[in-house]
């Protein structure tokens, strides 16, 4: 777990997120909180709950970048679902408890991916040895013992030989030579098995079940480049050295301490009662994450998991109803709420040319590529935060992402022309972010379709 402190984790974030200054106060001391509870006595630890957080604001403000950058930042398993997806136990569809085993299957991954770059080199020396006895293979007649003492002479040659080929494998003259080796066998098909006990579970234990009663045949040989093939039996020995249960074990106390489930869409199931069609299991699906958010124990594959310390960051617009509509119980699991702001022209501005990510500096890239070099003057950087904002207020309000919109029309002609172009530096000015969007502007039907 990080360190970080609240003030740092918020300048941590401002380097790719800009304004909502409360949201990221807010995550930042529910973070900081879990490094507190890990140095609190053990007796109150346990008592001590993670203090869940409802973001609430219209699309492309921020709400699940904030919630990502924050995983980033403590290499927390993070796992992002939407809450429309689930549905009441009894009806057809993924279950809740899928979602804390998709993050422990998260969290697995992440320590085994950590563990194999920890034993990368000795896997790279065990895969030589194996390249070294394929294209020198040992010579099936030993000499018995007691043999006439010059036999050592060709045990001195091979070996000599032996060392000749290391040296040229690692100096990477081999690397288009081919060899023999067995293919990966190709994993079976998943069966998926539909149940409310988790259909996720039953689909896999099934496969392991046919995996085992059919006898594994001895793969086929294929020819590889020597390179292609030191890379395969590295991965191979990699795997072979991580010790699965420590990873397993270290990665449900990882989940269960340090885990991010950003649930999206919350406002979806907040539907009252009286509701008809799909409507109808909204409270129930409600119902059903109660548990989970208040503490439970999830049956996985690799073990039980358990809840309480995981934090929960939910999300939703909130446009037709409100956090006070869902169940009170899971209210009560939400006490911190945060209003994110709308977006205007000054923070259009700013998320063009500021973050490390910004979108000018991706497109810049793109295009130096193609050896082209492109600018943008600060008026130009303005009109297009000043249109961004314009159709935002007269269309549908999707915030930031209208920007990537304007962009890809913006620049759509030189994208295409790049290869060919033989002028190869370009400064966009005012001029010519009008000229492209004109047409579009002064016709509000076409500026619904293309904007």
């Amino acid at each position: 777990m990080s360190d970080l402190t609240p003030a740092e984790i918020v300048r941590e974030l401002d380097k790719y997120i800009i304004g909502q200054d409360k949201a990221k106060r807010s995550v930042a001391i529910a973070l900081r909180n879990r490094w507190r509870r890990r140095n609190v006595d053990a007796d109150l630890r346990e008592e001590i709950s993670p203090k869940n957080i409802i973001l609430i604001g219209p699309t492309g403000v921020g709400k699940t970048e904030i919630a990502r950058r924050l995983a980033r930042l403590t290499n927390s398993p993070f796992i992002k679902v939407e809450a429309s997806k689930f549905t009441e136990v009894g009806y057809v569809g993924r279950d809740v408890e899928s979602m804390v085993r998709d993050l422990l299957a998260l969290s697995i991954n992440m320590i085994k991916a950590r563990e194999q770059e920890s034993v990368q080199n000795k896997a790279r020396e065990i895969a030589e040895e194996h390249i070294l006895d394929i294209l020198l293979p040992e010579p099936k007649d030993q000499p018995e013992a007691g043999a006439d003492e010059s036999s050592d002479a060709p045990s001195s040659s091979a070996a000599n030989t032996r060392e000749k080929l290391r040296n040229m494998l690692r100096g990477g003259k081999l690397d288009n030579r081919y060899v023999d080796m067995d293919a990966p066998e190709k994993s079976m098909p998943m069966v998926e098995i539909f149940s409310s006990a988790g259909m996720e579970e039953m689909g896999i234990n099934f496969k392991d079940i046919l995996g085992n009663m059919i006898p594994k045949g001895t793969g086929k040989k294929r020819k590889v480049k020597v390179a292609e093939a030191l890379e395969i039996l590295t991965q191979e020995e990699a795997q072979r050295l991580v010790d699965m249960d420590r990873v397993i074990a270290e990665a449900i106390e990882k989940t269960e301490q340090s885990g991010i489930i950003f649930l999206d869409e919350i406002d979806k199931i907040t539907g009252k009662e009286g509701g008809s069609g799909p409507d109808i299991s909204r409270e129930g699906v409600q119902r059903d994450l109660l548990p989970i958010v208040e503490g439970s124990t999830v049956t996985t594959k690799y073990g039980p998991v358990k809840t309480d310390h995981i934090l929960f960051i939910a999300s939703g617009a909130f446009h037709v109803s409100k956090p006070s509509d869902l169940i009170p119980e899971l209210q009560g699991r939400f006490p911190i709420r945060v209003a994110l702001n709308s977006l205007g022209k000054s923070e259009f501005v700013r998320i063009l040319i500021e973050p490390r990510n910004a979108l000018l500096l991706q497109y810049i890239a793109l295009l130096r590529t193609e050896g082209v070099n492109v600018a943008f003057d600060d008026a130009a950087i303005e009109t297009i935060a000043q249109v961004a904002e314009e159709v935002n207020n007269h269309t549908e309000n999707i915030g930031a992402r209208r920007l990537h919109t304007l962009m890809e029309h913006l620049l759509e002609d030189i994208l295409f022309d790049a290869p060919d172009m033989k002028e190869k530096n370009m400064t966009i000015d005012r001029a010519y972010v009008d000229a492209k969007f004109r047409d579009i502007k002064e016709d509000e039907d076409l500026s619904r379709y293309i904007l």
